[in-house]
């Protein structure tokens, strides 16, 4: 496994993508950074992190998906990667808000973001972005952040954490070959934030309703029962959750 360890770039997945163009890299060859000035989640949402303080690396992972309806099974596997390991350092009260938040209680840790292409032979190559508040101890301008050195009171083991996170996504792609998937699913849904309870939500044209958390179905939508008691599934970014 190789490591490109860089001390600041703008974003360590466009770094990652940019070099997987230009040659041929090994599978999970990981690029981290130290500071990441352009840091992007879901949907084009910013990423900031103070310099130094926290975990921010893009892993490549090839050869695991046949094909482009199994990208979700990517996603709920690098969740958990991050879950096991942060269970393993008794990180309290883990949970993920979906699609990938990883959250302590009610405030969020961490986030990841996966970035899928399509060779013309059919080669699906990802570049999993993974964020993750580590020793940070200040976020006065996001109240709902925290960092594992907030939960823990601690300081941690930057790079430790690093290759743990590594080793836990490699052993869980090795499950996705095995045709584990059902089991993942399952372990993912478990962890899902705010599930079976009652919690208010919002549509895109701002519209509040009452919804209670099902799971997260193999496409990746959110199964939500209504106050009607009807099943509906939601897209990324159709629905927020208000917490």
């Amino acid at each position: 496994m190789r490591v490109i360890k860089l001390d600041a770039i703008d974003s360590t997945n466009d770094f990652l993508k940019k070099i997987a163009s230009q040659q041929y890299l090994e599978n999970y060859i990981v690029v981290t950074a130290r500071n990441q000035t352009k840091g992007k989640g879901q949907m084009g949402a910013k990423w900031t992190s103070e310099p130094g303080k926290n975990l921010i690396f893009s892993i490549l992972i090839k050869d695991i998906l046949l094909n482009i309806n199994e990208i979700y099974q990517l996603n709920i596997a690098v969740s958990l990667s991050i879950i096991q390991v942060l269970e393993f350092y008794k990180i309290p009260k883990l949970s993920i808000k979906w699609p990938n938040d990883i959250m302590t209680d009610h405030k969020k840790l961490g986030g990841i973001l996966i970035e899928n292409s399509i060779k013309t032979d059919g080669e699906i190559i990802s570049i999993v972005g993974i964020g993750l508040n580590v020793n940070q101890n200040n976020f006065e301008d996001l109240p709902r952040a925290t960092s594992l050195t907030l939960a823990k009171a601690t300081p941690f083991d930057i790079d430790e954490i690093l290759y743990c996170i590594i080793n836990a996504i490699q052993n869980n792609m090795k499950r996705i070959l095995n045709n584990e998937s059902k089991q993942l699913w399952e372990e993912y849904n478990k962890y899902l934030f705010k599930k079976g309870i009652p919690m208010a939500f919002e549509n895109q044209n701002g519209q509040q309703f009452m919804g209670i958390i099902q799971q997260v179905n193999e496409n990746g939508k959110l199964e939500m029962l209504l106050e009607d008691d009807s099943l509906i599934s939601f897209e990324i970014k159709e629905i927020q959750m208000l917490y």
